[in-house]
Parts: structure tokens; sequence; C-alpha cells
């Protein structure tokens, strides 16, 4: 069987969004297990709100058309993101983040993920038996395990200089990796999502990023909670986990509206992110 290629691959958004879900990931992980799971909060809400305004006001401004047109079904449960993306900010209104707290968040995951599958039958084509069979497994196998060990080195040093400079700068390291990090972590989908919707698969790029977001949202800080619960400044929830649930009320608004995202409307997206920053670095240097 030959290698299934983009344009006929319905199914690259699952397989993307584990892809694009592993800098952040890997980088929370590592912070949690070094004992500054806050570090990974940051890195992983912060991609999601440069993900829900940033990414895509970027990948809008940079189509070929007046603006990025969905016609796919993804929406048609936008309620269900919604509500996992008001999680974090509920959960962490208290100021601590528990076990408890991160079980609640994987088991949402999970259910999640059980709907998508069972809605979309698409997904089960993943593991026909001919794909298995395909002489391009072992090497893209291999290709995979290098990647990721690649990656995990680049996220342990991510997070240790990260912290360092921040030390350097004598600015809270949250700061950096609601930034610096979280931005550096948004470009597998930045990339993937250009070429997407440059190829008119605009349905593709946005189950991709809104796919990572809710991962990260969910199953991926339900994972730093649960190595490592952690108590943060409640005013850093509000802002981080409040911007992230808004970015997302506020696209998912753009999309159904005309069932496409405007370039005036990648504006609107591109200036929250600004004000977004603005909020943070107030916040941080006033807490």
């Amino acid at each position: 069987m030959q290698q299934i290629r983009f344009k006929n691959r319905k199914n690259i958004p699952f397989v993307r969004i584990l892809y694009s879900s592993f800098p952040e990931t890997t980088v929370s992980i590592i912070s949690a297990i070094k004992g500054i799971p806050e570090f990974g909060f940051g890195a992983l809400l912060g991609s999601n709100v440069a993900d829900l305004t940033l990414v895509f006001a970027i990948i809008t401004l940079l189509s070929v058309n007046g603006g990025i047109s969905i016609k796919s079904s993804i929406l048609k449960n936008d309620y269900y993101y919604i509500i996992l993306l008001a999680f974090p900010l509920l959960l962490g209104l208290d100021g601590y983040f528990s076990r408890i707290d991160g079980i609640i968040l994987v088991l949402s995951n999970i259910i999640f993920l059980f709907t998508i599958f069972k809605e979309n039958k698409v997904f089960s084509k993943i593991f026909n038996k001919k794909i298995i069979q395909d002489k391009t497994l072992s090497q893209n196998f291999t290709f995979l395990i290098i990647s990721l060990i690649i990656l995990l080195f680049s996220a342990y040093f991510s997070v240790k200089y990260g912290i360092n400079f921040a030390n350097d700068i004598n600015i809270p390291a949250i700061i950096i990796s609601l930034t610096v990090v979280a931005i550096g972590t948004c470009l597998p989908e930045l990339m993937f999502s250009i070429r997407a919707v440059r190829n008119k698969h605009e349905y593709l790029a946005l189950g991709d990023i809104l796919g990572t977001v809710i991962i990260d949202a969910t199953m991926m800080l339900g994972i730093v909670i649960l190595i490592n619960p952690f108590y943060i400044e409640q005013i850093l929830v509000i802002v981080t986990a409040g911007s992230m649930l808004i970015a997302g009320i506020i696209l998912i608004a753009f999309i159904d509206s005309k069932n496409i995202l405007s370039k005036k409307e990648a504006i609107v997206l591109l200036i929250l992110y600004v004000l977004y920053i603005l909020l943070e670095l107030y916040v941080n240097r006033v807490i």
C-alpha cells in the first residue's frame, strides 16, 4: 500500500493533535518532575492562548482568500470545547491544583476523545492492517523515537535555561513559560496549519489547533498535576485560564457566525493576544 498522502488523510487531525502536543507536554512534565509545575502550567495554557489567537490570526492573514472557510462539522458540538476549556479555570480558582483535580482533567479528556472516536469512523482507519504492513513503518517508527529523544533533551534545556534567564533578569519564571516557551511550542501547529490552509484543507488546521488546545488544557495539565500538585496565585489562574476560555469563546463565535474566519476577525484575535501578554506582564509585576 502506498503511503497515505496529505490530501487524502482526513485522519490527520487526530495524529497531528498528539504530535502537536509533544513540545509543551515534554516541557510541562519535566517542569513537574523538577518541582516547578507552575512553569508547565504557564507553558500549556500560554501556548493555548497563543494557538487560539496568534496562530489563528497568522494563518488567516496568510490565507489566499478573504479568510478561512470552515465547511466541516468539527464545531457541531462546540459547547464541548467551551466546557472543557473552562475546567482549568474552575478547578484552579482556589489557588491549588490537587491530584483530584488532575484526575478530573484526565478523565474529562478521555471521555471527550471517546466521543470523538465514536462519532468519527475515520479514526478507525488508522489501525487498518494494510497500514501496519506498510514498508515505511519501521523507518517512520525509528525517526519517531529519535525525534522524541531530541524533543526530551530540548524540553529539559528549555526549562533549565528558561528559569535561569528569568532569574538573571529578575522576573518570575512563569512569565518566560507564558511567553517565550509558549510561542515556541506553537510552531508545529503554525507550520502545519499554514500548509493546510494553503492546500485548502481548512478543517485540518482547525482540527489540529482545537484538538491540541483541548488535550493541553485537560489531559496534559492533568498529568502535570498528578505528578506534582501545586499552589499558584489565584490571579494568575484567573488571567491565564480565563484568557484561554475567553479566546476560545470568541474564536468559536467568529467561526460559527458565518462558517468563516475573516481577516478583520484575525486582526481582532491578534490584538487580543497583545492585550493578553500586556495583562500577564502587569499581573506578574504587581503580585
